[in-house]
Order: structure tokens, then sequence, then C-alpha cells
């Protein structure tokens, strides 16, 4: 009787060896590949030599570019996703910039007794406040010129100077001045 091989072709029943034989056989005479212990960079062939062969050696280069590509194709997902997020946050300063004028005109408006104004500004400032705009009120603050804009100055005591009136609001927005407060200054 004949026992098939690996390729399906049949084998004499003298011929045929005992895998478990080979096998100790290899780990007996110290063959690396018989016992599958072998480095990560090494295989076994066929004609039982130990090493690293060129299918090896090309799979690892494409792993290693694989990876490479992987890394920087990451970086660019993080990269964009600031980036759209800081233009954002850009339009959204300039939208509100460009809303202040209205906002002034609103302050005036209700300066000089136009009651009719109060719901229109008063609305407008509270989306634009839920958005990230701040209100700056800096009466009786140190004064800052990173902050306040001094356009009239008045003697004072001699310590430090403080803010003595607003003469126009200063806004901020999400924390960064995007126009600063027009103050009379006391000191």
């Amino acid at each position: 009787m004949s026992d098939p091989t690996r390729d399906g072709d049949p084998v004499p029943d003298d011929l045929v060896v005992d895998d478990e034989l080979l096998e100790a056989a290899a780990v007996a005479e110290g063959d690396p590949a018989a016992d599958g212990e072998l480095p990560p960079d090494e295989e076994a062939f066929v004609d039982g030599t130990v090493g690293r062969s060129e299918l090896a050696a090309e799979r690892d280069e494409y792993r290693d570019a694989l990876l490479r590509v992987k890394a920087e194709f990451d970086n660019f997902k993080k990269r964009t996703t600031k980036e759209r997020s800081e233009t954002i946050a850009r339009a959204g300063a300039s939208l509100a910039g460009q809303l202040l004028p209205v906002l002034d005109a609103c302050e005036a408006a209700l300066s000089h007794g136009a009651d009719d104004v109060e719901p229109i500004f008063k609305s407008l400032l509270d989306i634009l406040e839920k958005e990230g705009l701040e209100r700056m009120a800096p009466e009786g603050e140190a004064f800052d010129p990173n902050l306040h804009e001094a356009v009239m100055h008045e003697e004072g005591d001699e310590g430090e100077a403080v803010v003595a009136a607003s003469l126009r609001t200063g806004y901020a927005w999400k924390g960064q001045v995007l126009r600063p407060a027009m103050v009379k200054v006391r000191g």
C-alpha cells in the first residue's frame, strides 16, 4: 500500500518516511528550524538550511514602507484636523469682529434713551457670548496696555494707573483680545 505525499503523488511503502522521526533527528542534530525556534528574521528552507530569503527581505521592506505611510497619514489627519479647527475659530472671530460696530451702535442708542433697541442688542450679545465673545468691563481695574487703549488721562494718586472710565467696550473672543477697551486712565 502507498501513502500519499503532500504533492498527492503516491509513494511506495518502502520509501515512506515517518515525519516524527525526521523531526526528532533534526532536533538531535541541533537544527534550529526543526524545533520551530528561528530568529525572527530567518526562515528554514526546503534543503534544510536556515537563512533569510529575498522574499522575506522584500516582505520586510514593504512592511516598513507601509508602517511609514501609515504614520505619515496619521500625522496628516491630526494636522488637518487642527488646521480645520483653527480656521473655524478664526472665521468665528472674524464674524464677531465684523459685528462689533452693530453692538457699538446698539450701546450708543441705549445710552441716548432708545429702549426699543434693547431686545435686539441683548439677543445678539447673548448669541455671541454663547459662541465665545466676552465683554471687558475694566472700570476700577489696573491699566493693562494689552487689554486697554488709553485715550484720556487724569491726574490721580501716585500709585498704579487705574482705569477710571470705559469710553468704548472692549471684547475678547475665546480668551484672546478681539478689540481693546478704549479707556480713561487715572494715576
